[in-house]
C-alpha cells in the first residue's frame, strides 16, 4: 500500500520549520495526524494514550472542585481535552510558544479541535511557558490547581536550551510559585524514568511519582513506554 500525506500546513518559526500533516497508516489503516518541526517528529494522532494519561494521571490527585488548570505546550490538543472532560475542571489555560499551532485548532484542522476550542472554560494563549514560570505571580492570583506540561521530549532531551533550567530544583521551585496550596505538577516525558529528575523533583514537591505508561505500537508490533511524572506542592 502507498502511504499518502497531504501536508495541512507550513509555517516558519523561531524553532525551526513547523509542518502538520495528514496520511494513512498502513499499519492501522487510519488516518493520522503528525507534526514535525524541522526534523523531528513532534507527535502523532496514532499515540495519545501517555498525552491523556498526562491529564488523568495529573488531576485524579488534584483536590476540591472548580479547578484551573494550566496545559503547558497545545499540541494535537489531547491532554488539554482530556482535562476538560473532568467536570471538576472550571478554567483551562493553555499556553504555547507557536501560535501557528493555535491556528490549527481555531480552524478546526485536528480530530480535538472542535471539542477543545467551543469549550467556554479553554483559553488559548500564545507565549512561552517557560518564561511565564520564571516569572513572580501577582499576589492577587490565586494559582492553579495544576499544571500538565507536555513540551520537550524529556527533562535531558529539550526542544531549546533555553527550557532546560526548568527542571532543576531552583527551575521547579519557581514553577511551584504558580501552584495553589497542594497543586499538582504534572510532566510527559518520552525516556524511562529519570532518577536525576526525581530527585530535583523530591527536593522541591510532595509524593513525588513516575508512572510508566505503556501503550500498544502497531507500527512496531510490540509495546511503547512513556512517563508521567507527578508531584504534590508542599505549600
Amino acid at each position: 500500500m502507498i502511504t499518502r500525506f497531504e501536508e495541512l500546513d507550513w509555517q516558519p518559526t523561531p524553532m525551526g520549520d513547523l509542518m502538520l500533516r495528514r496520511r494513512t497508516e498502513p499499519a492501522v489503516g487510519q488516518e493520522i495526524y503528525e507534526v514535525k518541526l524541522g526534523d523531528e517528529y513532534l507527535m502523532s494522532s496514532l499515540f495519545t494514550v501517555a498525552e491523556e494519561a498526562l491529564a488523568t494521571l495529573g488531576l485524579a490527585v488534584t483536590e476540591g472542585d472548580e479547578l484551573t488548570v494550566l496545559v503547558g505546550g497545545l499540541g494535537l490538543g489531547y491532554t488539554a481535552v482530556t482535562a476538560l472532560r473532568d467536570e471538576r475542571v472550571a478554567a483551562l489555560t493553555v499556553v504555547d510558544r507557536l501560535g501557528t499551532v493555535i491556528n490549527w485548532h481555531e480552524r478546526k484542522l485536528l480530530p480535538v479541535s472542535a471539542e477543545l476550542v467551543d469549550d467556554e472554560r479553554t483559553s488559548l494563549v500564545e507565549d512561552d511557558f517557560f518564561a511565564l514560570m520564571r516569572t513572580t505571580p501577582a499576589e492577587s492570583a490565586g494559582g492553579y490547581s495544576a499544571i500538565l506540561l507536555d513540551v520537550d521530549h524529556s527533562p535531558r532531551h529539550q526542544l531549546d536550551p533555553t527550557h532546560a533550567d526548568l527542571y532543576t530544583a531552583d527551575g521547579l521551585r519557581a514553577l511551584d510559585r504558580h501552584l495553589a496550596s497542594r497543586g499538582i505538577f504534572a510532566l510527559w516525558s518520552d525516556d524511562p524514568p529519570d532518577d536525576d529528575f526525581m530527585v530535583n523533583l523530591n527536593a522541591v514537591f510532595d509524593d513525588a511519582a513516575a508512572h510508566v505508561v505503556d501503550f500498544d505500537n502497531p507500527v512496531t508490533g510490540g509495546v511503547s513506554s512513556n512517563t508521567v511524572y507527578v508531584a504534590r506542592s508542599r505549600r
